[in-house]
């Protein structure tokens, strides 16, 4: 039984996938993400059911547009096996199990599923705009509040001093941006640092320190990478950084959640 349910589990997170694809493509373009029907970006042909299987219609139709015959860039095969893998990885963690499944363990796994689509689509929208969506940060507070809602009223394992002094910080770190309005690299900043409060939130102080350290990491390798690449030769070097941010958590994460399944 317990295999099936881990397959129903891969199944939604492939199709949560699918979904933060469109998602991370529409929302930096105002467009809907829920009503308008999905379409190929290329030559605006509406896609059909058999066009949106998750991961299956990619390697049937040969990772090219059934109707254009334009090949699709692998993002979107890739985000929606890492979605599903994440979501596999995740119901491991809570220790899942078709005979103890409650209702703790559906709000934990529902949470999860949020706190993932957060990652995926501050990650996506930097990596293809070098920018952080505001509508998605804002998206990310509200699960952050969430979380501690469920924490703090359901499992009574919250600290309220701690979330009080980042909600705070959080409001005057807003209050600064607005006075500096105009100003993209410091509003850039500020966005950065309030997406490290929302990750610290969620995940805690610890995980918070080890996402930073591996972003800081990354971001060093892949500068001394170009450097000896371009060998002195000048170059622009693009850092996005929410981007590294996200995918340094899911790493972090990922090590935590797969120490703790084998100790």
């Amino acid at each position: 039984m317990n295999v099936f349910l881990y397959l129903i589990i891969f199944i939604m997170g492939i199709t949560v996938g699918s979904f933060l694809t469109l998602a991370t493509y529409r929302i930096p373009l105002n467009q809907d993400i829920t009503h308008k029907r999905s379409y190929c970006p290329k030559c605006n042909h509406r896609l059909e059911f058999l066009d949106m299987i998750p991961l299956f219609s990619y390697i049937f139709l040969n990772g090219r547009c059934r109707y254009c015959h334009v090949k699709i860039s692998p993002r979107y095969f890739i985000i929606e096996l890492l979605s599903g893998v994440s979501l596999l990885i995740l119901a491991g963690v809570l220790k899942i199990d078709v005979y103890t499944l409650n209702i703790n363990i559906i709000i934990e796994l529902f949470l999860g599923i949020l706190y993932i689509a957060f990652l995926f689509l501050m990650g996506g929208i930097s990596l293809e705009h070098n920018k952080i969506d505001k509508r998605v940060l804002t998206y990310g507070f509200i699960i952050s509040i969430l979380e501690v809602g469920y924490q703090y009223f359901l499992n009574n394992k919250l600290n309220m001093n701690r979330i009080i002094i980042y909600l705070v910080l959080i409001g005057l770190l807003l209050l600064f941006s607005i006075s500096k309005k105009g100003n993209e690299k410091v509003d850039n900043v500020v966005d950065i640092i309030i997406y490290c409060i929302l990750i610290n939130l969620f995940t805690y102080e610890i995980t918070a320190i080890l996402t930073i350290i591996f972003t800081l990491l990354i971001v060093s390798i892949r500068t001394l990478i170009y450097k000896i690449i371009k060998k002195g030769k000048k170059y622009n070097l693009v850092y996005p950084i929410a981007f590294y941010i996200s995918i340094s958590n899911a790493i972090v994460l990922g090590i935590i959640f797969l120490k703790s399944m084998v100790f």
